[in-house]
């Protein structure tokens, strides 16, 4: 296999950052395309990207650009970290001035509102012919550039996404696994943000540890239930993007879902508590596109649908509650279990 020397990263936040540094220090020269004039200023010339992570150093292999022709027209592989509200446009103007047999990678957590779309199948349609992967888990770029122990797993069906990928971003203290099961990953890594912000509300309202590890749980259910029925393996919700990330956000104010549901708890509206944390909450949406798409499909999922009641039609916290409580199936384990049975 080919070593990859130039690499793009489109998306000046904290975990492009990360994942622009990680590279470059692994010896690519890597081209880090950025909106604002002034980041791309304090990259280039302060070697720190201060609005996302302050005094974390970035690596003079690192160039950053506002300019996407010259960011990606050179590039072997780039890897894509915006927004999922800006997704399609981004990749859009990126694909007119990027390399027909560049590998793309989305590190974005996120559905497409209209089209309920992941980032990959966003990808395949604007680039059928690409070789495309997605970098998810439980990455929360802080820890990250601590040097914090932490694991990624990159998806992809193309064995080369994968391998090319895990050898750009190994370190001592970051670990990336592989998976073939690109829908299941990319559903983990957008699903998981729902139940943050009901994780959050319930830290707000005094819920202790006892209760944070029942709505992991149940909500690991929903997930797995939901990723199913899309197509997706069950039991890659077992893994670093699922549980792995699940945990993480639903456990720590460093995470903005986390966060929003925390002000929610303490009586905030909802556009109160986006204020408050001023960065994306990618739950806020996903829980609205979830819960229709849930309804639709015939899938059973309290949770999900208690909190859409909660953030879009401003019913009270205790409908939550009672959601968790009062839901009508009670099996602990729905899926290895019931299988077996069924094959004996």
């Amino acid at each position: 296999m080919k070593q990859i020397e130039r690499i793009a990263v489109v998306g000046g936040g904290s975990f492009g950052t990360v994942i622009a540094n990680i590279t470059a220090r692994n010896g690519c020269d890597v081209s880090f395309w950025m909106r604002s004039d002034e980041l791309v200023r304090d990259v280039n010339h302060r070697r720190e990207n201060p609005q996302y992570l302050p005094g974390y150093e970035i690596s003079p292999r690192v160039v950053a650009l506002d300019d996407m022709t010259s960011a990606v027209a050179d590039a072997e592989l780039i890897f894509v970290a915006v927004p999922s509200s800006s997704f399609r446009p981004v990749v859009r103007e990126m694909l007119l001035h990027a390399r027909p047999d560049a590998m793309l990678v989305s590190g974005t957590k996120g559905i497409e509102a209209d089209s309920f779309l992941l980032m990959s199948q966003i990808l395949r349609q604007e680039a059928p012919a690409a070789r495309v992967g997605v970098l998810s888990g439980p990455n929360l770029a802080r820890e990250i550039a601590a040097g914090h122990l932490t694991g990624t797993v990159i998806a992809s069906e193309d064995e080369a996404v994968r391998e090319n990928v895990r050898s750009l971003l190994r370190s001592e203290s970051f670990r990336v696994y592989t998976n073939d099961d690109m829908l299941g990953v990319e559903l983990g890594g957008s699903l998981k943000n729902i139940y943050a912000i009901i994780a959050g509300i319930a830290a707000a309202l005094g819920m202790g540890h006892n209760t944070n590890s029942m709505l992991v749980t149940r909500a690991l259910t929903e997930m797995a239930r939901f990723g199913r029925e899309l197509g997706a393996d069950p039991m890659t919700f077992l893994g670093l993007s699922g549980v792995g990330d699940l945990v993480v956000t639903s456990s720590t104010p460093l995470s903005r879902n986390y966060r929003i549901g925390f002000a929610l708890g303490k009586g905030r509206s909802v556009e109160q508590a986006i204020r408050e944390v001023e960065q994306v909450a990618e739950g806020v949406n996903t829980v609205k596109l979830v819960s229709r798409k849930a309804e639709e499909l015939g899938v059973y999922m309290p949770l999900a649908q208690g909190l859409y009641r909660i953030i879009h039609e401003r019913e009270s916290i205790g409908s939550i509650l009672s959601s968790l409580m009062l839901s009508e199936q009670t099996l602990d384990v729905e899926f290895a279990a019931s299988e077996d049975k069924r094959a004996r």
